[in-house]
């Protein structure tokens, strides 16, 4: 985490009776107990969001202005004028992507980030939340976060303001999101290999109950289904979303006794394992086995043969979700929590008619 001069969060002292201001810096808890509903109700106020009553939005409006409260997004108002954004690891082209759209945007903001690497450590990540939250940002980007949805929803409840880049799994509906369109990206890929005329396609899957997972499976067996084909389990290999797991689950579909002439692989470091297997193994691409990947990262096009994959707009997510985070900062509603972004397939050089 690159380091910034931090602003304490103050504290606050005793507080008597509702309509005693506390003394010290006042809290959301503070703003709560004095508006007479729960810190979570004054953050969703804060926040924008729709599904509080106008009444109880006038009353917390009410106590926010006549104490002054300079919480992190109030009108607009920041403590330190800075952003976080946390991502698992920065040399992934993947995440540099995604990183590159939110650094632009944040530019074209005049709005200076801090950038919090991760490295897919969930308590690394709790304890550079912890400090982002605590006076040194006014409010974060994070891109595939470690927490729960329990920790994420008691972040928001602390007053917190962020937003989720390519949510890992299922969180509370208040809690705003930027993703793709995972399943009809990934019936469009099952569909190109069927169009080719490919029966026998096999899936590389990500970990089971992550969302990019869960929803491209969805997407294939679609596909599959509306081609009058019944899924084989034996064709879909779990695997760890890295090269490594890409080969090692190329090596599993290939020991079956009738191999499949396809492969999807659900991101494109899957499918450069394919790559690498098969050609381990004597198999040109596409002439004996075709491949198809998902995400269009720079890889995609430097392979041999270059991939035909599903193109995830990774720099507009990026994007998308500092438009949300400064107007959230700024106190605005914004229209729709859960934004999903249209994918594209492109078609290169890996996928071909079966022999």
């Amino acid at each position: 985490m690159s380091t910034t001069p931090q602003t304490g969060n103050g504290s606050s002292t005793g507080t008597t009776g509702a309509n005693q201001r506390p003394s010290g810096r006042l809290t959301i808890r503070d703003v709560a107990k004095l508006a007479g509903v729960s810190p979570a109700t004054v953050s969703r106020v804060l926040n924008g969001r729709p599904e509080v009553s106008d009444s109880v939005r006038e009353s917390v409006m009410k106590v926010v202005n006549e104490h002054n409260y300079t919480g992190s997004r109030v009108g607009g108002a920041t403590r330190s004028g800075l952003v976080g954004v946390t991502l698992p690891l920065i040399h992934h082209s993947y995440f540099s992507e995604i990183l590159a759209g939110v650094s632009e945007a944040f530019y074209e903001h005049d709005i200076p980030m801090v950038l919090c690497p991760t490295l897919h450590e969930h308590d690394r990540e709790v304890t550079l939340l912890e400090r982002l939250r605590q006076g040194t940002t006014d409010g974060a980007i994070l891109i595939l976060p470690e927490e729960s949805d329990e920790e994420l929803a008691a972040l928001q409840e602390q007053g917190y303001v962020f937003v989720i880049v390519d949510p890992r799994s299922p969180l509370d509906e208040h809690v705003p999101t930027v993703s793709a369109a995972h399943i009809s990206g990934a019936r469009e890929a099952t569909e190109h290999l069927l169009q080719l005329g490919h029966r026998r396609i096999a899936a590389i899957t990500g970990p089971r109950g992550w969302i990019a997972t869960e929803e491209r499976l969805r997407g294939y067996r679609i596909a599959l289904g509306e081609a009058g084909i019944t899924p084989d389990p034996s064709l879909q290999v779990e695997a760890n979303f890295r090269d490594n797991g890409g080969r090692a689950a190329m090596e599993q579909l290939l020991a079956l006794p009738e191999r499949p002439t396809a492969i999807f692989a659900f991101n494109d470091m899957l499918a450069v394992g394919v790559l690498q297997a098969a050609g381990k193994h004597g198999l040109r691409v596409p002439a004996d086995i075709s491949v198809v990947g998902f995400d269009d990262t720079f890889e995609a096009s430097i392979l041999d043969p270059p991939l035909t994959t599903v193109r995830q707009p990774l720099a507009e997510m990026g994007r998308m979700a500092v438009s949300q985070l400064v107007r959230l900062l700024q106190n605005q509603r914004i229209e729709a929590l859960h934004v999903e972004l249209a994918t594209k397939l492109v078609v290169r050089g890996s996928t071909a008619g079966p022999r």
